[in-house]
């Protein structure tokens, strides 16, 4: 991208890994078509093999819009399918979407002028959580307060600045093919890990409030539980691949798991003085859903804290049984941050 872009902005290719999406994927590809965006533009669509009418749906877009193609990815997995859709795109300009999340207005036009503004070589923004029912409702609330995630600004919001990581993403496809995509090894984590590599080669991750992606929560119980076990346990991988990488945000949740744990031994087995810490947990989400659940309906606020100890309780134990030989695995596929050329003859 140089002053040429100006004129011409650089064309767009928007990659989407999906798997059992019936329910959300033509209102994200159609939010992806809807962007009022003055470049080319290309969605490619990676298919893993799902159980649902997704393949359906993504044929029937194909049909529609000769904008829109799609990719097989066998495996399933989100960082292969990603790889698939780079290596099928072929513009400067790649930008990651979910298949159940849903871009906002401008979204790609703002980010190719935050890429031209700040040299960055990933932008990202808000997940900002939106549910259609009374459970996705509370899962939002939480999964946008303090309380639920702690003070992670892509949940929460905050001022543009220097980041880890972002999410989602929209990258310049030099620094992904420079670093080689995704690693694969990383079922999650996997924007963190690339993150990473691109920050040590020396190029800047930037986050921006202007940018917001509406994101669908998952509908159950069981699948938010899966989905935050997972989160917890690929959290404990990333923390053994990169020793400094934790902090007390992330060591709250499994530190919850065993001080409730172990009132509850206690409770039950020395004295009910030991009732008092997950009494005193369940009294802080029921305090904490309050402010969180401001505007909904009674239904939503009153399932608020069932969301918030679901998602603490299954992260914290994803973290705590995350097993050593999956991180030893991992590490043992590490990619080393690849430098671009001014950077390795400034280094020489």
């Amino acid at each position: 991208m140089n002053a040429k872009s100006e004129a011409q902005p650089p064309a767009v290719s928007v990659i989407m890994p999906v798997l059992n999406e019936e329910r959300h994927l033509r209102e994200a590809v159609h939010a992806i078509l809807q962007q009022e965006y003055a470049g080319e533009m290309e969605v490619v669509v990676a298919l893993g093999p799902s159980t649902d009418r997704t393949d359906e749906i993504a044929a029937e877009l194909v049909r529609e819009d000769p904008r829109v193609h799609t990719v097989p990815n066998p495996t399933g997995r989100t960082p292969a399918a990603l790889n698939a859709a780079i290596k099928a795109s072929r513009h400067p300009v790649v930008v990651r979407v979910d298949g159940h999340a849903a871009l906002s207005p401008g979204y790609i036009t703002t980010a190719v002028r935050l890429l031209e503004e700040t040299g960055a070589m990933n932008v990202g923004g808000i997940m900002h959580a939106e549910g259609q029912n009374d459970w996705e409702h509370a899962v939002a609330a939480a999964m946008t307060s303090k309380i639920g995630v702690g003070n992670a600004a892509f949940h929460t919001g905050g001022e543009a600045q220097q980041a880890e990581t972002v999410y989602l993403g929209v990258f310049r496809r030099e620094a992904l093919e420079q670093q080689g995509g995704y690693n694969e090894e990383f079922i999650r984590a996997q924007d963190w890990e690339l993150n990473f590599r691109i920050r040590e080669a020396g190029g800047l991750i930037w986050f921006s409030p202007e940018l917001k992606v509406s994101y669908r929560p998952r509908p159950s119980v069981k699948a938010l539980a899966k989905q935050y076990k997972d989160y917890g346990r690929w959290r404990h991988v990333v923390a053994r691949y990169h020793e400094g990488s934790i902090n007390l945000r992330y060591l709250a949740p499994p530190t919850a798991v065993c001080a409730i744990a172990a009132g509850v031994v206690v409770g039950a087995a020395l004295t009910p003085w030991g009732f008092v810490v997950p009494g005193g947990y369940l009294a802080a989400i029921v305090a904490g859903s309050l402010p969180a659940g401001k505007g909904l309906p009674l239904k939503a606020r009153l399932r608020i804290p069932v969301a918030l100890a679901t998602m603490h309780m299954s992260w914290g134990w994803g973290f705590l049984t995350s097993p050593r030989s999956l991180a030893k695995k991992v590490i043992a596929s590490r990619r080393p941050a690849v430098l671009g050329e001014t950077q390795a003859a400034q280094e020489a």
